[in-house]
């Protein structure tokens, strides 16, 4: 069930905000910012490097009074440092900021927790991308639906990671038996298990352009359409990627028409 508009009164739930960094000198510092600078107060912040090289230590610690808990040491790759952060976390709800990226504004989280009486299972919203210098690129080319549940990922990733928090007492770790697409494959089973998801209608978050993502696309892809074949089955998932390679095939006719 999608709950679009929640009553407001009660009680401000903690929310656990979770970093995984590696050798990110460059980006580390604007994230951190964007967390600690936030006007919600009931939040911990909870940093996960994979051992980091470079000045990415050095950074955290300037800013280690404002963090709750962080930890340096080397893991088996994001996914495994994103399940450790699920076990350091004990907020009442989880979000995945990773360096590089930012929380929209520092008024996102006061605008949708204070207060609720009701506290649904996920809120989720839209997403702006940003280049690595931290300019807007645009909004994410996938809006996030106006109503969202596990069957509305069988049109791709209608939601970004980023923009998506999540109580924890329904969250699983992540399957380390997907390299690339595990977070593709969590969003699904933690949609299936929830009973409320809220749209904020809100911007929650800046992906930065240029990531993992990017570098690791083709077998992204590959490892995306094997997790839609087992949730969905073989002609559904064929379909859908017929039908989306049409859209885009058309939207560069159109625009090279322009």
């Amino acid at each position: 069930m999608t709950i679009k508009n929640p009553q407001i009164q009660g009680k401000n739930p903690l929310v656990s905000i979770i970093t995984v960094v590696y050798n990110s000198e460059l980006y580390i510092e604007k994230t951190i910012l964007s967390i600690i600078n936030q006007e919600y107060s009931q939040f911990e912040f909870i940093i996960v490097d994979g051992g980091s090289t470079d000045r990415t230590i050095e950074i955290i610690q300037k800013y280690e009074k404002f963090i709750t808990k962080w930890i340096s040491e080397k893991d088996n790759g994001l996914y495994d440092a994103m399940n450790k952060g699920i076990k350091m976390a004990s907020g009442e709800y989880l979000w995945f900021i990773n360096s590089g990226d930012e929380v929209y504004s520092n008024t996102v989280l006061q605008e949708i927790l204070p207060n609720a009486h009701f506290l649904p299972d996920i809120i989720y919203g839209e997403t702006e991308i940003i280049d690595y210098k931290g300019q807007s690129l645009g909004m994410r080319r996938h809006s996030a639906p106006e109503k969202l549940n596990w069957k509305s990922l069988k049109h791709g990733m209608l939601v970004c990671h980023q923009s998506f928090i999540v109580k924890k007492e329904i969250v699983e770790d992540y399957n380390l038996n997907y390299k690339y697409s595990s977070d593709f494959e969590w969003l699904i089973r933690i949609l299936k298990k929830a009973a409320t998801i809220h749209n904020s209608g809100l911007i929650l978050s800046k992906f930065m352009d240029g990531g993992q993502t990017s570098r690791t696309l083709i077998p992204g892809l590959k490892e995306r359409f094997k997790i839609m074949i087992k949730n969905y089955g073989l002609i559904t998932t064929i379909l859908n990627h017929f039908l989306f390679a049409i859209k885009l095939a058309f939207f560069f006719v159109k625009n090279k028409r322009i």
